[in-house]
């Protein structure tokens, strides 16, 4: 499916360009279905039409506990929308200031709250539709909205679902890879501005967040000894970074220092 996606953007211009990743993602479950890898009894028992309603799966209760870790989790959410939007911002070269931050954490918690009470998973801004952006270089916000509409009339429709969700997890990872690859690259974009020649703390800074944010993914058992309540916070390398980040550059910087203020 990569080597569909990668072909597709090569040789072709225009629309077809813009959607090389939903093509490859088509010609990938096709290839998986002549292959019998497509799992056709999930799409012959879904339903034709499926009514949603408000706490389908009953009322929530509360437990003080959950409702802690859940906070914690919603940090982790918030400091990895943060990075999304930042790199959204470089991505359509629009400033993205203190007040476009906090709109954009709003509307993530409103459609969280909305995701809980229509029984779905909490909504947050996920890089894979960051990537989009890069890959497509569509920037128009009615795309979103029109893509929200669809999805919410395919919502009403079980069977569609079903073939969504019968695509195998191969496919899937090549259009995995080059929207999360598309992320990252406008990461280290953004971090080429830093200035690592007057001010050599700023490459020690960088190089100890990666360093902890890899933590998580080469050495899972590394906060084994850890409380269990801290897991949500060290089990989240975007967290261990931000955290690492902000701390050096306080410690170095200074949270008043001119190069503080810059960034």
């Amino acid at each position: 499916m990569l080597v569909a996606i990668l072909l597709i953007s090569r040789f072709s211009k225009g629309f077809f360009a813009n959607i090389a990743v939903l093509l490859g993602i088509v010609i990938g479950a096709i290839i998986a279905a002549v292959m019998g890898k497509l799992n056709t009894g999930l799409i012959a028992n879904a339903s034709w039409f499926g009514l949603v309603y408000p706490f389908q799966f009953g009322m929530p209760t509360f437990d003080f506990w959950s409702i802690l870790t859940m906070c914690i989790v919603m940090i982790v959410v918030m400091v990895e929308s943060t990075g999304m939007f930042l790199a959204l911002g470089e991505m359509t070269g629009k400033n993205v200031d203190s007040k476009e931050l906090a709109k954009g954490l709003r509307a993530d918690g409103v459609g969280t709250i909305l995701g809980g009470i229509m029984n779905t998973f909490p909504y947050t801004s996920y890089s894979q539709n960051v990537g989009l952006v890069g890959v497509t270089g569509v920037r128009s916000r009615w795309v979103a909205v029109a893509g929200g509409v669809i999805l919410l009339m395919l919502g009403l429709i079980p069977k569609l679902a079903a073939i969504f969700g019968a695509i195998p997890v191969s496919v899937l990872g090549g259009a995995g890879l080059v929207m999360f690859g598309m992320v990252a690259a406008t990461g280290i974009r953004i971090l080429s501005s830093v200035d690592y020649t007057s001010n050599r703390n700023n490459l020690l800074i960088v190089a100890l967040g990666i360093g902890f944010g890899m933590i998580t993914l080469i050495a899972p058992h590394f906060f084994e000894a850890f409380p269990k309540q801290l897991k949500p916070l060290l089990e989240s390398g975007i967290l261990l970074t931000t955290i690492v980040t902000v701390a050096l550059n306080a410690f170095f910087n200074g949270a008043g220092s001119a190069e503080a203020k810059a960034h």
